[in-house]
Order: structure tokens, then sequence, then C-alpha cells
């Protein structure tokens, strides 16, 4: 059985990530693209590395016909996807991209985002999109949110060790380089070449960064106590990566296991040998996640490197893995994609 889906947002680059994906996908068939500034082109014409699908033009999200459609990706940009999903069929399977369901407490959108959450009865029934970490609620729900990228690099090498209380809460510092496709494909000054080549910048400093959200809320449900990290994304000249460099207090060979042990079983997710680090080329264009550990010179710190491509495995990818839970499809499939190297 193949099932319909409908990508609202494919003129973004997340949405683009999707098509990519689903082409290769026995499962699923785009019954449906909607791109509103650019509704009536042709997807090979907004993007040219997809000209060879054979792919429904965009159109406008009204004009799509959604009682042919089985599964929803909505790649949408934060506050709109609240009003956009309020008004879908309520029978509608649907995995959001966007910030406006990842976050549970009161206030807590507001807080990071600046304004007031327009669906909480649909934040209610929202589940977390962390597959590895939330895998049968997935497979129950009916609207899944996806995590922030640079959240779900950090969650991956720091969740275990929480669990398993190896570290010290109180002093965990991450330090964050994120590749300039995770600002979106809208013009920004900041963006361009000019601005971005040869260069490093630290952004988001101070504890102002949306993601901590996803952090406090995540963590601190996990050791039963609040959990605070300090946190600093940096972006640099490259278009597709993350690499989480995450300094915590514990015994690194112990890390070491524990992120083994966790990992063992899952697909996307690998652990490198004791002392070798990933880099972000290693996962590029890929559904992967490698995790490397290695001990200090002063006992007692460790590092912990996580590294994934922000449009796949930090969002795309793991929608359609979502995705294929909810459908009651195989988990790996349309994603066992090796990454591309050089």
């Amino acid at each position: 059985m193949t099932h319909s889906a409908a990508i609202l947002g494919a003129s973004g680059y997340t949405g683009a990530e999707l098509v990519r994906l689903i082409a290769t996908h026995p499962g699923l068939e785009v019954a449906a693209l909607s791109g509103d500034r650019k509704a009536g082109m042709a997807m090979g014409e907004v993007f040219p590395h997809l000209a060879h699908l054979d792919l429904p033009a965009l159109c406008k999200i009204e004009q799509i016909d959604f009682s042919a459609i089985d599964i929803v990706f909505c790649a949408l940009p934060h506050a709109m996807s609240q009003a956009v999903i309020a008004d879908l069929p309520k029978d509608l399977k649907i995995v959001d991209l966007s910030a406006d369901f990842r976050l549970r407490g009161d206030g807590e959108y507001e807080k990071w985002y600046g304004k007031p959450h327009a669906a909480m009865d649909l934040q209610a029934e929202a589940v977390y999109g962390l597959t590895e970490f939330y895998r049968d609620e997935i497979r129950a729900a009916r609207l899944v949110a996806g995590t922030g990228c640079n959240a779900a690099t950090v969650q991956f090498a720091l969740r275990p060790l929480i669990e398993k209380e190896l570290i010290d809460l109180d002093d965990i510092v991450c330090d964050l380089k994120n590749g300039v496709s995770g600002a979106g494909r809208s013009l920004k000054e900041n963006m361009l070449f000019a601005e971005r080549s040869e260069d490093v910048l630290a952004y988001s400093a101070g504890g102002t960064h949306r993601h901590l959200g996803e952090f406090d809320q995540e963590f601190s449900a996990i050791a039963g106590r609040d959990v605070r990290i300090l946190f600093t994304p940096h972006l640099v000249p490259v278009n597709r990566g993350i690499l989480a460099s995450c300094y915590v207090k514990g015994d690194a060979q112990a890390v070491h296991e524990a992120l083994t042990s966790r990992y063992a079983n899952e697909p996307f997710l690998r652990v490198l040998p004791f002392g070798k680090l990933p880099g972000m080329s290693h996962v590029q264009g890929s559904n992967f996640c490698h995790l490397g550990v290695a001990g200090d010179r002063v006992s007692g710190r460790t590092l912990v490197v996580s590294t994934l491509d922000n449009l796949c495995k930090g969002s795309s990818g793991q929608a359609l893995q979502n995705a294929n839970l909810m459908l009651g499809l195989p988990e790996t499939e349309g994603l066992m994609l090796a990454p591309v190297f050089p």
C-alpha cells in the first residue's frame, strides 16, 4: 500500500529535503506540495536538483484536497503552523517541523518565541518527536512535533548520561557549530556569502537561544529536578551540518559505555570507539548521528561530540522516521541513504 503525503511549505529547505527523501520511499508518494509565494510553479523550477522527479506543482494550502491525503508534513515558519494545523481535518496524521508544538508547559512557547500560543488544545495532544526516546508515543500519535535540530544533536549526547546519573547536572557546557541552512531559505543580510564566508559567529549567547526551552523541558523531566545547561551555538561557513561539543563532569569510560549500550540497536545512531571523534562530513545528507567520547588530562572531565545533518536527521529525516512509525511502516524506510562525501 502506498500512502499519500502533503508537504506544506515545500519551497523551503526542509520541504525540499522531504521531497528528496520520499522520492526513494516505496511506501509514500508526494500527492500535494504547497508554497504560497511560489504557487503555480513546478518544483523543479524552485529546486533544480528535483527537476527529474514527477511531482505536483506548488499550490496554495487551501487548494489541497486533504480527503485524499494520509499524512501531512508541515514545514511552515514558526507561528504559522499553529493556525494552519488547527484548520486541518481532525483525522489527519501530522508531523510538524516547526517549533510550534515542542514545548509543553503553559507559557513556555510565549517565553521563548515572544507570542502567545494560539492552539493550546493541539499542544496538549502533540508528542515530542525525538524518535529514539518517544517511539511508542509516536506510533500512537496523530500530531508529532519535530525537535529543534540543535536540540536533537545535544540530546543524543546527553540524555543517556542524565538517565544513568553519570554526570554533574550543574556543570554541563555545550559548544555547538551550525551550518547556514539552519537559518532557513529566506533572504537575510547576515547570511550573505560575503558576511559568512571565512567567519565563525557565536549567536544567541547568554541563555537566549530558543532551543534552551527544549533542553530545560527534556533534561529536567529526566532528572526530576531543574537542569540548566550552558549552551552557545556558533554559525560556521558550511551549508549543512551540526557538531556539538559537550563538556561534562563524569568518568569518560562510563560515559562511553552508557552511550554505546543505549544506542547499540538504534539504526541511525553510531557511537565511535573510545577516543575517536566524528566530523560533520561523516553524516552530511544522511539520517545518521555519530557520537564520540574522549577523556581529559584532568580525571573526571569528559568530552562528548555529537554530529548530524540539520536538514535530515535534525529535521526532515527525523520527520520521515516519525511518519513511518505513525503509518505502521518500517522505521528506516526511505532513510538508509549513505552520507555524501566529500
